[in-house]
C-alpha cells in the first residue's frame, strides 16, 4: 500500500488546509503604508500643535528625514519642488498621540487575559498613538520583544515605554500577578525588571508602604518612574512618600473612605466614599493642593469608567467589528446588564471624577490621558485613544487642552519633550492628519486618515479593514 498515506501525513496535511481556510488574510504591513517619500508637505491645513495654544488655519507642515523641519502659515512657508505635497483643505492636523495607560492584553472571560500581540500595536496606531506607556503587564517580555520590534522597523506599532510586571501586596485573586513579600522582595524584583530593560514601574492595589517606598526609592535611584493604582495605600501616604504618578484620576482615592485603616485596601466603603463625596469640601481642595505641591501627575482613564457608567453609549460600531464574534457577545451581554440596572450610582461618581480632573488641572496640576484596555471588553486599543480625547472635552476642557494633555503632558513625563509631543520644528514627524475641522467639531477625532510615524504615513482606515475579528484571539 506504498501509494497510501500514511494516518499522520492525512492528519498534518489536514490541519494545513484547514488553517489555510479559516486564518483571515491580515495582510503586510508594507500594505498599510501611504506616504513613504523622503519629503513631504502638508498644505493648509488647521493645525492643533500639542502645546495648548488655539488651533492656527491655513497651515504647512514640512517633513524631511523622518523629522519636522518646517511649520508656518502656508503663504509663508515654501515648498521646494519635488517635495510630495498633500493638500490639507478642510483637514485637521494633530501630533501623535502619547496615552499612558495601556496594556497588550484584553479581557477574554472569566477573569482571563489574553495578550493582543497582533492586534493592539496596529490598532493603536490607527487610532492616532505613536508612543504608549503599557502601564502594567501580565508578559512582560512579551511586552520587551514587541517595543524592541517596533524600534528595529521589524513590524508596525507605537514606541512603547515598557512598564514592569505590576507591584502587588497579597491580597489579589489573579494567579498572573505576583503577590510582593516584603520591601526586601520588592528590591529584588525591581532589580531583575531593570536589568532586563523595562524603564517604567506600576505599584497595584494591595503594596504596602514601605514596600511602595522601596519601589520608588530603587527607581529614583535610576531616574526612572513610578506609577500606581491604589487601595490600601492613599493619595496622599503615596505622594508623601515621593510618588510620581498617580492612575485613574481620582476614581482610585481612598482618601475619603471613613476610618481607612493603615495598609488595607477596604472591603467595602471606597465607591461609596465617592457617591458621597462633596467635591467642593475643603478635604478635597487640601488634597488637590498637596498633589500639585508634590508635583504628582494624575493619569485620566475616563474610557474604562465610561463602561460602568449606566447611560452612557455603546462601543462605536467599528471598534465592535474589531472583536471575535466570542468576546463581542461577551461586550454586549454586560453592557445590557449594566444599562438596565435601577439606582446606579455610577452616573454620579462619574460626573464627579470628570469635575475632579478638570479641578485637579486648574489648581495647577498636570493631567495625562490613557484607555486602560480592561473591564469586560468595551476599551479597545485605538479606537478608545480616539474616545478619551472627546471624554476630556466633555469634561470641560477646549479641544487643545484635551489634545495638549494627550500629547505634550505626557511627553514631558517621559522626558521625551524634545523629541515628541508638538508639531515643532526638530521633532519627531510623529503626527495624525483628520479629516474634518476637529476645532469646531470634536468627535472629527474618529476621522483619522493618515497616521505619521517617524515620517511614514500609514492608512488608519486600512489597518482598521484589516484587524477586523481579531481582538480577543491574537
Amino acid at each position: 500500500m506504498k501509494n497510501l498515506l500514511s494516518a499522520s501525513k492525512i492528519f498534518k496535511l489536514t490541519c494545513l488546509l484547514t488553517a489555510l481556510v479559516i486564518q483571515p488574510s491580515y495582510g503586510q504591513d508594507s500594505d498599510f503604508v501611504e506616504y513613504q517619500q523622503d519629503k513631504i508637505a502638508i498644505k493648509n491645513v488647521t493645525l492643533i500643535d500639542g502645546s495648548g495654544e488655539p488651533s492656527r488655519r491655513n497651515q504647512t507642515v514640512l517633513l524631511a528625514g523622518g523629522k519636522i523641519r518646517k511649520v508656518g502659515h502656508a503663504n509663508e512657508v515654501l515648498v521646494p519642488e519635488g517635495v510630495t505635497a498633500i493638500d490639507g483643505r478642510g483637514k485637521t492636523l494633530i501630533p501623535g498621540l502619547v496615552m499612558m495607560h495601556e496594556h497588550m492584553f484584553y479581557p477574554t472571560g472569566k477573569a482571563n487575559y489574553t495578550e493582543m500581540l497582533y492586534s493592539f500595536p496596529r490598532l493603536y496606531l490607527a487610532g492616532g498613538a505613536t508612543t504608549i506607556r503599557t502601564a502594567g503587564t501580565t508578559a512582560p517580555y512579551a511586552d520587551l520583544n514587541l517595543r524592541d520590534a517596533i524600534a528595529k522597523g521589524e513590524t508596525i506599532g507605537p514606541d512603547i515605554d515598557v512598564t514592569a510586571p505590576y507591584l502587588n501586596g497579597p491580597g489579589l485573586p489573579i494567579l498572573k500577578i505576583k503577590p510582593l513579600r516584603d520591601a526586601e522582595n520588592a528590591k529584588t524584583m525591581m532589580q531583575y525588571w531593570m536589568s532586563e530593560g523595562v524603564t517604567s514601574y506600576k505599584a497595584y492595589m494591595h503594596i504596602r508602604r514601605n514596600e511602595l517606598a522601596e519601589v520608588i526609592k530603587q527607581a529614583h535611584k535610576r531616574d526612572h518612574k513610578v506609577t500606581a493604582h491604589l487601595c490600601s495605600i492613599t493619595y496622599r501616604e503615596a505622594a508623601e512618600l515621593g510618588i510620581d504618578n498617580l492612575e485613574h484620576g481620582f476614581f482610585a482615592a481612598t482618601d475619603f473612605v471613613k476610618d481607612k485603616k493603615k495598609d488595607q485596601c477596604p472591603k467595602t466603603g471606597v465607591h461609596q466614599s465617592l457617591v458621597d463625596l462633596d467635591i467642593e469640601s475643603d478635604q478635597v481642595n487640601e488634597l488637590i493642593a498637596f498633589l500639585v505641591s508634590k508635583n504628582v501627575t494624575l493619569t485620566s482613564t475616563l474610557t474604562v469608567f465610561e463602561t460602568f457608567t449606566q447611560g452612557r453609549p455603546k462601543a462605536s460600531a467599528k471598534a465592535l467589528a474589531a472583536l471575535t464574534p466570542q468576546v463581542r457577545d461577551q461586550y454586549e451581554a454586560r453592557w445590557e446588564k449594566i444599562a438596565q440596572q435601577e439606582n446606579a450610582t455610577w452616573p454620579i461618581v462619574y460626573k464627579k471624577m470628570m469635575a475632579l480632573e478638570k479641578k485637579f488641572v486648574e489648581a495647577g496640576g498636570k493631567l495625562m490621558a490613557g484607555t486602560d484596555p480592561t473591564g469586560y471588553g468595551g476599551v479597545i486599543a485605538g479606537f478608545s485613544n480616539q474616545r478619551v480625547v472627546e471624554l476630556l472635552v466633555e469634561s470641560g476642557f477646549s479641544i487643545e487642552q484635551a489634545i495638549k494633555i494627550s500629547t505634550s503632558n505626557a511627553a514631558h513625563y517621559l522626558n521625551r519633550e524634545n523629541e515628541i509631543g508638538t508639531i515643532a520644528s526638530g521633532k519627531n514627524a510623529d503626527m495624525v492628519l483628520i479629516d474634518g475641522d476637529l476645532a469646531a467639531d470634536p468627535s472629527m477625532i474618529s476621522k483619522m486618515s493618515v497616521v505619521f510615524k517617524n515620517g511614514i504615513g500609514y492608512s488608519s482606515n486600512k489597518i482598521v479593514e484589516a484587524t477586523k475579528a481579531v481582538v480577543g484571539l491574537h
